[in-house]
């Protein structure tokens, strides 16, 4: 148990011990440890855009100006480094997921939810393969996460269907495709918000069932789970891990 006291400086004044470590000097090793973390987010965006989320950690370290060490007892493994550079982006894939559900125009929703993804896809390079991988199935809490993701967005495309809105055969590995299209023209041309946005404006009329004059050929195997750029880099390779 923690041993408290009272001790006075050389100036008579008195400060808060622990342990024989002042209050003061306690709350300065915390101060730093927050900085070194939030250097270590900044750092592993940059990286992951630059080079994909297989970069190795050391270069995380390098770019954060820390050791390999400081990085690991902040975040032991890798995923678990993904899911802290990202959680603010994926924290708004799952509130706009939600108020999607809950929008009283099904197809409305749907296109606010793909505008949202897409709009963090050119937010943030590294992004769409934290999209894909950072809660990866290793526990049954992520496994659980991603099954109710894939439900609620099911859930929204039959709504939007029944609604006469969107499309009878869109398919959920639609989605995929437009992700992995939007991806290459954010990797490509990652400041041209323009491209960017009529690209997306273009799949979502397509998407709409008063475009579909003709049926669609039949829709790929590809999932999101599955999307190449969950693996590869920025620039098409896979890095050497650490």
């Amino acid at each position: 148990m923690a041993e408290s006291s009272r001790i006075a400086d050389r100036n008579g004044v008195r400060a808060d011990v622990r342990n024989g470590v002042p209050a003061d000097a306690r709350n300065g090793v915390r101060a730093d440890a927050r900085r070194n973390r939030e250097r270590l987010l900044v750092a592993a965006r940059a990286v992951f855009a630059e080079h994909g989320i297989d970069a190795p950690m050391a270069a995380v370290a390098r770019r954060a100006g820390v050791g390999v060490a400081t990085l690991y007892r902040h975040f032991p493994t890798r995923d678990a480094l993904v899911r802290g550079a990202f959680a603010q982006q994926m924290e708004t894939c799952a509130r706009a997921l939600t108020e999607a559900l809950a929008a009283p125009d099904p197809w409305q929703g749907f296109q606010q939810l793909v505008e949202t993804v897409c709009s963090l896809q050119r937010e943030e390079r590294g992004f769409p393969a934290a999209f894909v991988a950072a809660f990866p199935e290793s526990t049954s809490e992520h496994a659980q996460s991603r099954q109710r993701a894939e439900r609620d967005f099911m859930t929204l495309v039959r709504r939007a269907q029944t609604s006469g809105a969107l499309r009878a055969d869109f398919h959920p590995s639609d989605l995929a495709v437009v992700l992995l299209a939007h991806c290459g023209l954010v990797t490509a041309l990652p400041g041209d918000g323009a491209a960017s946005r009529r690209l997306v404006a273009y799949l979502l009329q397509s998407f709409r069932a008063d475009a579909a004059n003709e049926p669609l050929p039949p829709p790929t195997a590809l999932t999101v789970r599955s999307l190449p750029i969950a693996a590869d880099s920025a620039q098409g390779r896979r890095p050497r891990r650490a």
